[in-house]
């Protein structure tokens, strides 16, 4: 295993230093062995919101390997931001195609749309916790090479998408066994008139009670965090949601929820999530392997 991770962060300093250009466009990539088709734009049907949603899919490139045309592969769902979309990983790490093939995993980012991952209880738009939770890993499992084990399948993102990341996990732990957060907006109340958040909960003057239960922390005040899931916390020293992730974690703390919880030097910014994501693939890739130690 220690050698596993010495391996990861070699190779992860190597693809930070010479990748970080244009993702799954640059002819280069196809010239060193990695496929066109490896990051593709796909779109699933919501029946929930009676329509379309765009979203980048990125294959290892081992995937398209005759020889290894049995073999199924663990999903990471990457979250985007406000005012982001399915586009937004692709931007903040070009490297994903790499990636994806030096771990052997898939990468799927949806198109957020500003919802917040919540199913709106008053924009019948807005339904991204059925689309994400349900509707689209759904697609995912019948479309491609997946282990539908809910363990060796993580949700993640930032900000907005860090918020969704453990309200999608800790709403579904039958589905996501792994849930990660970097910067995220992890208790909404305070900040009533940001971020369109307003479409999909009203106004909070008069929706107190409903905005406190969309934020995460009620969750965990309210008993989620006990399913076993392995969760992952991250924020920057001067993000501006830091005091509500260090809230989180006491509240998590004094519920004695298992979690890992990061403070890094860093700001809400792409350059803080780029280098936070190489912290959270470890994380990740070390519970998958514990499951396939376990599992031999």
């Amino acid at each position: 295993m220690l050698n596993d991770v010495k391996h990861f962060f070699m190779v992860v300093a190597i693809m930070s230093a010479t990748v970080f250009g244009s993702w799954a466009q640059d002819d280069s990539l196809i010239d060193d062995g990695f496929l066109p088709n490896q990051a593709d734009t796909i779109e699933v049907l919501s029946t929930k919101m009676g329509r379309m949603i765009k979203n980048t899919i990125v294959l290892p490139s081992q995937y398209f390997d005759e020889e290894s045309a049995d073999v199924i592969y663990p999903v990471v769902y990457l979250l985007n931001g406000h005012g982001g979309d399915y586009g937004s990983w692709g931007i903040i790490r070009p490297d994903l195609d790499y990636l994806a093939s030096e771990l052997g995993v898939i990468f799927v980012c949806p198109d957020g749309q500003n919802s917040w991952y919540w199913d709106s209880p008053v924009n019948v738009n807005l339904q991204f916790e059925t689309y994400v939770a349900t509707e689209l890993v759904g697609y995912i499992d019948d479309n491609y090479r997946t282990i539908t084990d809910p363990r060796m399948r993580a949700v993640c993102g930032y900000s907005m998408g860090g918020h969704g990341s453990l309200w999608l996990g800790l709403r579904h732990p039958d589905v996501f066994g792994i849930c990660c957060s970097m910067s995220g907006g992890v208790d909404i109340t305070p900040f009533p008139d940001n971020w369109n958040m307003k479409d999909a909960l009203g106004e909070y003057s008069s929706n107190t009670e409903r905005w406190k239960e969309h934020s995460v922390i009620y969750l965990i005040e309210n008993g989620a965090g006990n399913e076993g899931q392995k969760i992952l916390i991250d924020c920057g020293t001067e993000d501006f949601f830091l005091e509500v992730n260090r809230n989180l974690h006491k509240a998590m703390l004094d519920r004695k929820i298992p979690h890992d919880y990061i403070e890094r030097p860093g700001a809400h910014n792409a350059e803080y999530w780029s280098n936070s994501l190489d912290y959270q693939l470890l994380f990740i890739q070390k519970a998958f392997n514990e499951l396939e130690d376990t599992a031999e």
